[in-house]
């Protein structure tokens, strides 16, 4: 009962993520993909600085900080987000919130090569099952009114953005746990992910401007701004404030368990916002996809609790 408000919290969190894909579908059908991206980090960085002009948290990164900043603003603004927009205009978000959840899988992986971490039968059955479930949702997803290549197409998509997502989480480690040779201590999780936002929205802009040029301005309808600002305040912001919270209150490992309500609460929203099927392969893929995805985590979790 003491950490009622957090479990709260982060339950909230699972089904803002959720609700994130459809909102995403939606702003991917209205808006260019860079445009979208750009558009919502302009909404999200206000935010971030008013968060930190509040909480007086104000950190000036030092010139190697801002080395390891434009990686992280690269893979976790630019690249993500392109890959999430493209992705979304072909997908279903029911399958993509599927498709997302291969982010630890290949954090695992990334971990083994850059952080010297080892290979464990939990991440290798874990990685088995999500790849068959992955196959499951290939071949047999109900959303079948999206022709099959451009959802398979998607998909792929969305499996790329959860690489770079991993990417990213790999330089996040590394910068929250060693600090730049020229820093006394790491940045904080929040003020790193300011920073890098402001970066990759700059890294954005002149792609925006060069797909304007080609596209024309956007004219999103009043379902397109409603998506936007959702993606931008609640599942950017609040979501990140809520999810530090809970990581510093109850620990890493019982707040990551939170993540696995992501695609129940993607796959319900896209039914029903969006009047996407559902059926037992989808079913299937999700028992085997997140259950992998536990599975691979569990060893890891079992460390964290002990530490």
């Amino acid at each position: 009962m003491n950490h009622f408000l957090i479990h709260l919290k982060l339950f909230f969190v699972a089904a803002i993520w959720g609700f994130g894909w459809p909102a995403g579908r939606v702003l991917a059908e209205e808006m260019a993909p860079f445009a979208a991206a750009w558009t919502r980090y302009v909404v999200a960085i206000v935010c971030f600085i008013i968060l930190l002009q509040f909480t007086n948290n104000w950190v000036i990164p030092t010139r190697g900080e801002w080395k390891r900043i434009a990686l992280i603003g690269f893979f976790s603004t630019v690249v993500y987000q392109a890959f999430f927009m493209f992705g979304m205009q072909y997908t279903a978000a029911g399958d993509a919130s599927l498709m997302i959840t291969f982010n630890p899988f290949f954090t695992a992986l990334l971990a083994i090569v850059f952080l010297n971490e080892r290979m464990n039968w939990r991440l290798g059955t874990g990685l088995g099952f999500g790849i068959i479930g992955v196959t499951i949702l290939f071949l047999y997803s109900p959303n079948v009114d999206i022709p099959f290549n451009e959802r398979a197409l998607g998909d792929v998509l969305i499996a790329a953005a959860a690489l770079s997502w991993a990417c990213n989480s790999i330089l996040m480690k590394k910068a929250m746990t060693s600090p730049a040779p020229d820093a006394t201590e790491s940045l904080s999780p929040l003020q790193l992910t300011v920073w890098s936002s402001v970066v990759g929205f700059l890294l954005l802009t002149p792609v925006v401007a060069v797909e304007t040029w080609y596209v024309g301005l956007p004219d999103p309808n009043l379902n397109g701004w409603i998506s936007l600002v959702f993606l931008a305040v609640f599942s950017t912001v609040i979501s990140y404030v809520w999810f530090a919270d809970g990581i510093r209150t109850i620990g890493a490992g019982k707040s990551a368990l939170y993540v696995y309500l992501v695609p129940p609460f993607g796959i319900f929203s896209g039914w029903l916002l969006l009047d996407e099927k559902l059926g037992v392969p989808l079913l299937i893929s999700f028992v085997l996809i997140v259950g992998g995805v536990a599975l691979a985590q569990s060893h890891q979790a079992t460390n964290e609790e002990a530490s």
